[in-house]
């Protein structure tokens, strides 16, 4: 038998990237391990989820075949047991404790405050679930976060004591859900960090201007190396994104400290070996970039963007480095010069719809490089993500082009083959299908 791959909690992007690796690694063989947080029945799972638990178990089922490499994209769960796993087994991995550093907010922003001072905006940690307006003494407008949480849930943007309070009031199911979230996080924490707060705090920091960018790189035995930065672009007077862009349209020079900020970042959060995104605020007139926090794990939307401008597929690094073996690349040696990922959002309750299949397959004929992700939600399920998000993202659009130019004129051409706004036939099956995830 041969020894096994595993890639945990896989969702649509690294689904869609076992093909290539594969490919790459034949003489092993790939096994997806894991569960969905957000579809019902997978996510009662959340009940008794215990990480440690999670990789004792993985190790006594493949103890006879053996584990040959161990990654995962998945920001909630999925960096977190990997680095477990690969600890307790000695494979390459990326080191727990950096992990749940950069998971913690409160604690990467004291780090980052004592190593990068003008790096870091003034914060506050208050209790979650007690009045928040008694705890915080910052200057409004200011933002506010979960000290643990992923993919931008629950942040936002305050103006007033009345939108703080309504922000962070959860109906009981609300909350409970948030600390099915935090409860697993939280034990490992508290075990391997010293701390005094744990996930289920709220943190409060001095509101940043500018253009919102990701940087994203690897740490190999200490080295790291950068392999990009992307702008990330918001809808008009809002904090959620439209779309990310590679490559920046920052000028070099100010991409160059933006990058020196991020190679700081990691260093200080004791990264030694894995894929990073960090994303940051640049001040184009104070030539200062502020670090919103650290993702340590790959930037699985991105991955087809790096490939198409630069020629690295994020996926392929992510296996190297999970085999322990040299990142090798050309760097800039893609088809096209410019790539984006467009999302799809809408900030009412506005219906939205799948696009035909015939729309679809016209996409994909008139635009072969594009990559299509559906992300639709009803009822319930798309209340929360209304509630926590402050929108419901319903779709993503990956697309290349010439350059900035080329590829907004290509987006625009291929946005006009895709119809969100009728209902499909069998309308109703596909919301059954949906209530599914409720």
């Amino acid at each position: 038998m041969r020894p096994v791959a595993l890639l945990l909690f896989p969702q649509d992007w690294e689904l869609a990237a076992l093909p290539q690796l594969r490919r790459k690694y034949g003489e092993v063989e790939w096994i997806t391990e894991g569960f969905d947080l957000f579809k019902f029945p997978q996510n009662a799972r959340l009940m008794w989820f215990d990480p440690e638990a999670f990789v004792n178990k993985l190790i006594k089922k493949y103890r006879v075949r053996g584990i040959a490499a161990v990654m995962s994209a998945h920001e909630q769960f999925g960096a977190l047991c990997a680095a477990l796993l690969a600890e307790r087994l000695n494979l390459p991995g990326t080191p727990v404790d950096a992990i749940l550093r950069s998971q913690h907010k409160a604690v990467a922003r004291e780090i980052h405050a004592k190593a990068l001072p003008g790096s870091v905006p003034a914060f506050q940690v208050y209790t979650f679930g007690q009045d928040p307006v008694s705890q915080v003494s910052l200057p409004y407008p200011f933002f506010v976060k979960p000290v643990k949480a992923a993919y931008s849930v629950l942040a936002k943007k305050v103006n007033t004591p009345e939108e703080l309070r309504a922000h962070t009031t959860f109906a009981p199911f609300e909350g409970h859900i948030i600390r099915r979230l935090t409860k697993p996080f939280n034990a490992l924490a508290k075990k391997r960090l010293n701390i005094t707060i744990d996930g289920d705090y709220m943190m409060a920091e001095a509101f940043m201007q500018g253009a919102q960018v990701n940087v994203d790189g690897f740490v190999r035995n200490g080295e790291i190396t950068i392999l990009g930065t992307i702008d990330a672009v918001m809808y008009p007077g809002t904090q959620a994104f439209m779309r990310f862009e590679l490559p920046s349209q920052i000028p070099t020079a100010q991409v160059a400290i933006i990058e020196q900020v991020a190679r700081r970042a990691i260093e200080a959060l004791g990264f030694t070996h894995s894929l990073f995104n960090v994303e940051l605020f640049w001040d184009a007139q104070t030539q200062q970039a502020s670090i919103i926090e650290v993702n340590p794990r790959v930037a699985a939307q991105f991955a087809d963007m790096y490939e198409k401008v630069h020629g690295i597929n994020l996926f392929d690094v992510l296996a190297d480095l999970s085999f322990g073996k040299p990142v090798s690349f050309a760097q800039h040696s893609g088809r096209y010069g410019a790539a984006a990922s467009f999302v799809y959002r809408v900030f009412d309750d506005t219906p939205k719809y799948p696009p035909a299949a015939a729309q679809l397959a016209a996409l994909q004929n008139n635009y072969s490089d594009s990559i299509f992700t559906p992300d639709f939600k009803v009822g319930a399920s798309r209340r929360r993500e209304q509630k926590w998000l402050g929108s419901h993202r319903y779709a993503l659009l990956n697309l290349g082009g010439a350059d900035h130019d080329d590829l907004m004129s290509r987006f625009n051409d291929a946005n006009g083959l895709l119809d969100f706004d009728s209902a499909p036939v069998g309308a109703k099956g596909w919301l059954h299908a949906i209530r599914k995830g409720v």
